[in-house]
């Protein structure tokens, strides 16, 4: 209808900033899009950007927006943000970045960080904290920008998250939702809230409660559109700017992860799994469960850390070939990689692969590696190319299987979203190796959905998450799993991917030991 109302979504990815108008029926209506420089590398394991460069690339992206459909400004009636999550920036008194942003990729650590009570320290030993908490205070940026560049924290007076920077330009208002506190910070997950004074976190941290912004629930109001955000994003001046989280977070909501027995698969940069929750269930012991873009509610995640990072580095390292072709076409490289798994039978021929090229804190484990086994004469570069998409599907079953054992509920329904999901080859692969239907959305743009049902529940479009996610997601595609080829990864699964860490962790350790890589 020419005279409906409609929502502004911002997503600020990681590899693009992206405009949107969705209809309240969930429809896309219109969208701009501003590719990015992920980060610049002073140094080896640096990842940086300046914060006025994604303030910059927003603005152009909505201007973008409003050139390619004037007419549609006129109809906007509430606006929300969602981010990449665990970038980090230090703003001084004037609200003005003391340097650049810290991406989520950036790997510095220390080992000077503030010391902790020996009471605290014998604690976490008996609870089987240690390594846990060692991780935290060697990642945690505020530690190792403490250490290595001091006179950078002194100045540094607000340590927020990049979705309260670009909140703060939008409004004027220094305020973050509750959703996007997702990384190394004092934030009480089940509460969620900051820490309470003597919590363990505060004394493991350097950052300070005074230097932590405002926090409020999603679809609550974070400000309203500046005059000044007005004259650069092109957006109403006074429109609402409602709370809705990190990308992750509005990709589950939007996905209709709501409830423990659907579970929301994310193949992007990092691939994740992911149940909604109305109680705290932390997906292992002593990691957090991430808070809903729902107020109050959870979202319980086994992450895959450089998941479909994979496919770029195939890309860079085996696919001249299709790049080239690509070019010559004009369209992307990666579509034509489905010609790869077309060439290349379920089970790859007995090439086995698992995900972990960039570990975690828990799940697999610190010493873990990268690994494909099975090699033979037989394999070329499509069997590699599907043992990869392979590998990282077992390793989301995995996912899944945990999630069902803490939840204790079964997954009855997958969503499925992110890069690898436009394609209909890797949805049946996903769908195969669960044994499960697997579903996409109507969109592609599932983040910018979600943050688009906050917009609509906080301007009273709709009265409740619940309600909005049955009105503006609706179900795309579905992929049925094929009885024989289930069969054969399932024992593909337990026979082979579940047995390969175990087996390799000795190897993994004294790789480790021997080349000092990685370090930790």
């Amino acid at each position: 209808m020419a005279d409906e109302p409609l929502f502004l979504a911002i997503d600020q990815g990681t590899q693009s900033v992206r405009a949107m108008l969705f209809s309240k029926h969930g429809q896309l209506v219109a969208k701009a899009q501003q590719h990015i420089t992920p980060y610049f590398s002073k140094q080896p394991n640096w990842a940086e950007q300046n914060g006025d460069y994604f303030w910059h690339h927003l603005g152009r992206a909505c201007q973008g927006l409003w050139q390619q459909h004037p007419t549609l400004r006129d109809r906007v009636v509430a606006a929300a943000l969602t981010c990449q999550r665990a970038t980090m920036i230090c703003l001084d008194e004037d609200l003005q970045p003391v340097r650049p942003a810290t991406i989520w990729l950036d790997s510095r650590r220390t080992d000077r960080y503030p010391p902790l009570p020996f009471w605290m320290q014998w604690g976490a030993a008996a609870a089987g904290m240690s390594h846990m908490l060692y991780q935290l205070r060697s990642k945690a940026e505020c530690n190792w920008l403490a250490a290595d560049f001091p006179q950078d924290w002194q100045r540094t007076r607000h340590f927020v998250q990049l979705s309260a920077y670009l909140s703060h330009l939008l409004t004027g208002q220094l305020q973050d939702a509750v959703s996007s506190q997702v990384g190394y910070v004092p934030f009480d997950h089940k509460r969620q809230a900051w820490a309470r004074p003597g919590d363990l976190k505060w004394k493991a941290l350097t950052v300070r409660p005074e230097q932590l912004p405002p926090l409020v629930q999603a679809a609550q109001t974070l400000g309203r559109i500046s005059a000044s955000a007005a004259a650069h994003t092109g957006i109403p001046e006074g429109l609402p700017l409602y709370a809705a989280g990190a990308d992750k977070a509005c990709e589950v909501l939007a996905c209709g992860g709501i409830r423990p027995d659907v579970a929301c698969i994310s193949y992007g940069t990092t691939a994740t799994i992911n149940t909604g929750n109305a109680k705290y269930v932390e997906p292992m012991p002593f990691l957090p469960a991430y808070p809903a873009a729902v107020p109050h509610a959870y979202n319980s995640e086994i992450i895959v850390q450089r998941g479909y990072w994979m496919v770029n580095w195939f890309k860079r390292e085996f696919a001249a070939h299709e790049v080239r072709q690509a070019e010559e076409r004009g369209i992307a490289p990666e579509l034509l990689f489905d010609e790869l798994l077309d060439a290349s039978p379920p089970g790859s021929m007995g090439l086995v692969l698992q995900p972990f090229w960039n570990p975690g804190v828990k799940f697999p484990g610190p010493e873990a590696k990268g690994a494909v086994i099975g090699f033979g004469d037989v394999h070329t570069r499509a069997h590699l190319y599907r043992s990869i998409i392979e590998g990282l599907a077992y390793a989301l079953r995995h996912g899944k299987d945990q999630l069902q054992k803490r939840n204790g509920q079964t997954i009855t329904a997958l969503r499925v979203a992110g890069g690898g999901s436009q394609s209909d080859r890797i949805m049946q692969i996903t769908a195969n190796i669960f044994g499960l239907p697997a579903e996409r959305i109507h969109t592609y743009e599932a983040s910018g959905l979600g943050a688009a049902i906050n917009a609509a529940v906080g301007s009273g479009s709709y009265p409740d998450h619940a309600t909005a996610v049955s009105a503006m997601s609706h179900r795309g595609t579905r992929f049925e799993p094929d009885d024989a080829t289930a069969h054969l990864y399932d024992r593909l699964y337990k026979e082979v991917y579940l047995r390969m860490y175990d087996r390799l962790s000795p190897l993994y350790r004294s790789i480790r030991h021997i080349t000092h890589y990685p370090k930790h």
